[in-house]
Order: structure tokens, then C-alpha cells, then sequence
């Protein structure tokens, strides 16, 4: 399955063929640590001030040197532009002067995105109790968002698991007595002592690190990951008309020309219809696989 770091590549690379504009790439001649401030380019042709982004790292240039090839941050906030995270970088590392779409940017609308997927798209656990013939209630761990089946194992040799049509979840329950919010009340004979399993749905954790892996970390399906790019790219396609607003010159007039001011906006449109029919079609394969069990509360 695709890392954090892939669909980052993924979002860049789709987003590439929508905007007239290239982002200028060099690379680091020498590695640097995470408090240098003198970044020596492998191009004195790509020299300015402004942002420049190494890796996650966004850092804002003050100025620069033609005869060295090299760049100076800003003192104090120059590195770590922008809250995202100072790091040493090695040589050759490529070093990209005023990113259209930064990777810390596209990293959040990925995020983003698999926080507003639920109710649509959830991911789904489990967790067991041991049955207690003098005990109706039992607790369920914090993250349960809804039950979506409950067995228990018999005795002998045949290890089945039987459904549990009787039970009812409480998602207000009191804190101060059971110490969780989320508990469920079963009302069936259950031979005591037997081992209660409960799978229910949860909201899909986001990734953090470049080497996450999405279906571990998120514990969504793997087929669900283009759900999340498109969604990614129709979040930072609709700020790409705002990004040319500032510019008045004869090269941006041209450009006008070529592109319409709307662009933007109508590009994002395109995506968000695409990025709603697989949303769908997600939400329709977890229905299809979790259907839902009729029960009884009492």
C-alpha cells in the first residue's frame, strides 16, 4: 500500500497537469543541518528570494549570493517557515523555489480529507469482555463510533460463535460510573465466562509521518486511497484563481489569455464530481461487506 510520502508524490504529480505554471527545482550541493542558514544550490540560475521548500521544510529566503550559489534564510523564522519542521537535509536533497503546492500543504489537505470521509467511509475494529452472568452492562473502548455485530464463543471443541441478537449501545453513558462514555447493555443467556466479541465502526486516524502506510494507519480500505487523492486535489485546486490575484504584469495578461480566470474553480468542480462518485462507490463496497444486523434492544 501507498505511505503518506507516495500519495504526497501522487497529489503533486496529478496537480502538475492543471497549472500552466512549473515549479523551478535545483538540489543541495553540501547537507545541512536543521539550524544552518546558508543553503548552497547546485544552479546559480535558480537563485531568489522568497520561499523555498527542502523536503517537508518550508524556508524563507532573504537573500542570496550569485557568486556562491548560495541562499540565506531569514534569521529567526527563516527556517521552519510556516510551522512546518526544521530538519537537517542531505546533499542532493531537491530543493524547490516557490512551490505551487507545498508537501506540507498537500500533507494537511490529505488529512484533511480522511477526517470529513466519516459516517460515509469508516474503519473498522474490534474488542472482546468476558461475560459476567450477574453483569447487563459492559464498556467499550473510547473510539467506538456504532456496533456493527456482537457473538460470543461456545464451549467444546467446535469453537463457533454465536450472534448476539440482544443488546443495546448507550453512547452517553455516565463517565463517572463506567470512566468511558460508550457502553452496550446485553440481554441474552450467555454461558458465563465466555469470551464476548464486539466489531464496531471507528473514525479512520490520519497519517503523520512520511512513512505511514495508509490502510495500516488509517485502517480504511486500500481501494478507498484514491478517494483521498481526489479529494486532496479538488481542496488545493480551488486556491489556485486566488493564487493569481496579485499578479499584474504583461506575462500574467498572456497567461490570462491562455487560462481563464476561472480555471481554477471550474478544474476543482471536475475532481470534486469525481471524488464524490468514489465515494460512493466506497461507501457502497463497506455497506455491501458490513451490512447492517438487525437487533433487539431488549
Amino acid at each position: 500500500m501507498p505511505t503518506l510520502s507516495d500519495m504526497i508524490d501522487e497529489v503533486r504529480s496529478s496537480l502538475a497537469g492543471y497549472t500552466l505554471r512549473q515549479d523551478r527545482i535545483t538540489y543541495l550541493n553540501s547537507a545541512i543541518s536543521s539550524t544552518a542558514t546558508a543553503i548552497t544550490i547546485g544552479s546559480s540560475s535558480n537563485l531568489a528570494k522568497g520561499i523555498i521548500e527542502i523536503d517537508d521544510e518550508l524556508i524563507w529566503i532573504d537573500n542570496f549570493s550569485q557568486a556562491s550559489s548560495t541562499l540565506n534564510a531569514a534569521p529567526g523564522f527563516g527556517r521552519g517557515y510556516q510551522n512546518t519542521p526544521a530538519s537537517p537535509h542531505a546533499q542532493y536533497a531537491q530543493v524547490t523555489l516557490s512551490p505551487t503546492f507545498p508537501r506540507s500543504m498537500i500533507k494537511k489537505a490529505i488529512n484533511d480529507v480522511i477526517n470529513s470521509l466519516y459516517p460515509k467511509l469508516w474503519s473498522v475494529a474490534s474488542t472482546t469482555f468476558t461475560f459476567n452472568a450477574s453483569q447487563t452492562t459492559y464498556t467499550l473502548p473510547d473510539d467506538v463510533e456504532s456496533i456493527l455485530y456482537m457473538s460470543w464463543q461456545t464451549t467444546g471443541s467446535s469453537l463457533e460463535w454465536l450472534p448476539i441478537n440482544r443488546w443495546r449501545a448507550d453512547p452517553m453513558a455516565n463517565i463517572a460510573t463506567f470512566n468511558t462514555t460508550n457502553t452496550v447493555n446485553i440481554y441474552e443467556n450467555i454461558q458465563p465466562g465466555r469470551t464476548v466479541q464486539v466489531y464496531y465502526t471507528t473514525t479512520p486516524n490520519t497519517l503523520d509521518n512520511n512513512t505511514d502506510d495508509y490502510a495500516d494507519v488509517t485502517g480504511l480500505p486500500s481501494s478507498s486511497v484514491e478517494v483521498v487523492i481526489l479529494g486532496a486535489c479538488y481542496k488545493l485546486l480551488s486556491y489556485v484563481d486566488a493564487g493569481r490575484i496579485n499578479l499584474s504584469s504583461a506575462e500574467a495578461d498572456l497567461n490570462d489569455t491562455k487560462i481563464p480566470s476561472t480555471a481554477g474553480v471550474a478544474s476543482s468542480r471536475y475532481i470534486y464530481a469525481l471524488y464524490q462518485q468514489r465515494l460512493n462507490d466506497e461507501a457502497l463496497k463497506l455497506q455491501d461487506k458490513f451490512p447492517i444486523r438487525i437487533h433487539y434492544t431488549k
